[in-house]
C-alpha cells in the first residue's frame, strides 16, 4: 500500500511542475498588461513602469518562472490584481463552497447510480433494465444549465420549496442546507447517469466469470451471488469513473456554481480571466491541479482495497 502510494506520489511531480509551468505562462501569453491591470486604466507610464519593476515583468523569463517557484513552494501565490487581497485568502474562501457541493453531490447520487446499475444487471432484459438505462442516457444527454433551470423553475420558483440563489451558511445550518439542496441535486443528476450505465456493464461481464458460476453451483441466491460475489469486482471501472467525475466536479462545475451564484472556485476562476486578475487564475488552475492529483491518489488506493492483486 505505501509503496502505491509513493509511486504515484513521484508520478504527480511532473504533472505539477507542468501544471506551475501552463500557469506562469498563463500571465506571460494572455493579451494585455498584467501592470497595466493593476495600475488601472488611468495610471500614467513611469507608474506602470514601477509596477512591472515591482511584479518582477522587466526580469528575463527562466528568472521569473525561479522567483515564481519559489513563491509557490513558500506558500505565496500572490496578491489578487483586483481586490489587492492575498490568492490564498480568496481561494480559501472559495474551495469550501465548491467541495461542500462536490462531496453534496457526490453523497447521494453515487449510492443511486450503483443500485439503479446492479438493479439493470440483475433484471437484465427486463422493462426495468430498459427504464433505469432510459433514465441513465437522458441523464448523461441532458445539459447541466437545462437541468438547473429546470429545478429553478419548478421546485424553486413555482413551488418555493429551496432557495437557488446564493450560499447564506454553510452545510449545516438550516439556511445552508436549504441553498445547497438544489445545486448538489443538479449535479448529482448529471452523475447518476455515467455510475448507473458503467455499473450494470461491469456487473453483468463479471456475473459471467467462472467464480461466480460456482457461487450459483453451491445454490446461492441470484441476490446474494450478485451482491456479495460480483458488485464488488465490478466497482474498479466505476470507481475510475466516480474519480474522474469528482476531478470535474470539483473544478467543472463552474455553470452550476454561475447559475446558482455558489461562491466556489470555478466562480472565482472564471470571475479571475474576465476581469484579467491574472494571479488569481493561476492559484484556481494550481489549486485544480493539486484536486485532481488528490482523488487520483484516493481512487488508487481504493483499488488496493477493492482489488489486492492491485498491491502485487
Amino acid at each position: 500500500m505505501l509503496k502505491t502510494v509513493l509511486d504515484r506520489l513521484a508520478l504527480s511531480v511532473p504533472v505539477l511542475l507542468g501544471v506551475l509551468l501552463f500557469g506562469f505562462l498563463l500571465l506571460q501569453l494572455v493579451p494585455g498588461d498584467p501592470a497595466q491591470v493593476m495600475a488601472g486604466p488611468t495610471a500614467t507610464p513611469d507608474v506602470v513602469e514601477a509596477i512591472r519593476r515591482d511584479m518582477g515583468l522587466d526580469r528575463p523569463l527562466l528568472v521569473q518562472f525561479w522567483a515564481y517557484l519559489e513563491r509557490v513552494a513558500h506558500g505565496d501565490f500572490g496578491r489578487s490584481m483586483i481586490s489587492n487581497k492575498a490568492v490564498t485568502e480568496e481561494l480559501g474562501a472559495a474551495i469550501g463552497p465548491t467541495v461542500e457541493l462536490m462531496l453534496a453531490s457526490l453523497l447521494w447520487s453515487v449510492p443511486v447510480g450503483i443500485a439503479m446499475g446492479t438493479l439493470a444487471a440483475m433484471t437484465r432484459g427486463s422493462w426495468i433494465d430498459r427504464g433505469i438505462m432510459a433514465i441513465s442516457v437522458a441523464g448523461v444527454s441532458l445539459p447541466i444549465f437545462f437541468v438547473s433551470l429546470l429545478l429553478i423553475q419548478y421546485l424553486g420558483v413555482v413551488l418555493r420549496w429551496f432557495p437557488f440563489i446564493g450560499r447564506p451558511g454553510p452545510w449545516y445550518t438550516a439556511e445552508g442546507f436549504m441553498a445547497l439542496f438544489l445545486p448538489a441535486l443538479s449535479l448529482g443528476l448529471i452523475l447518476i447517469g455515467p455510475v448507473a450505465r458503467m455499473t450494470r456493464s461491469s456487473v453483468l461481464e463479471v456475473l459471467s466469470l467462472d467464480h461466480v458460476r460456482t457461487a450459483r453451483a453451491k445454490g446461492l441466491s441470484e441476490t446474494r451471488v450478485t451482491l456479495a460475489h460480483g458488485l464488488r469486482n465490478a466497482l474498479i471501472p466505476v470507481v475510475t469513473l466516480i474519480g474522474l467525475q469528482a476531478g470535474y466536479l470539483l473544478g467543472g462545475a463552474v455553470v452550476t456554481e454561475t447559475i446558482f451564484s455558489w461562491p466556489g472556485i470555478g466562480r472565482l476562476a472564471v470571475g479571475a480571466i474576465l476581469s484579467s486578475d491574472f494571479t488569481v487564475a493561476q492559484g484556481a488552475v494550481l489549486l485544480f491541479a493539486l484536486g485532481f492529483i488528490t482523488i487520483n491518489l484516493i481512487v488508487d488506493i481504493l483499488y488496493s482495497l477493492l482489488d489486492p492483486r492491485v498491491r502485487k
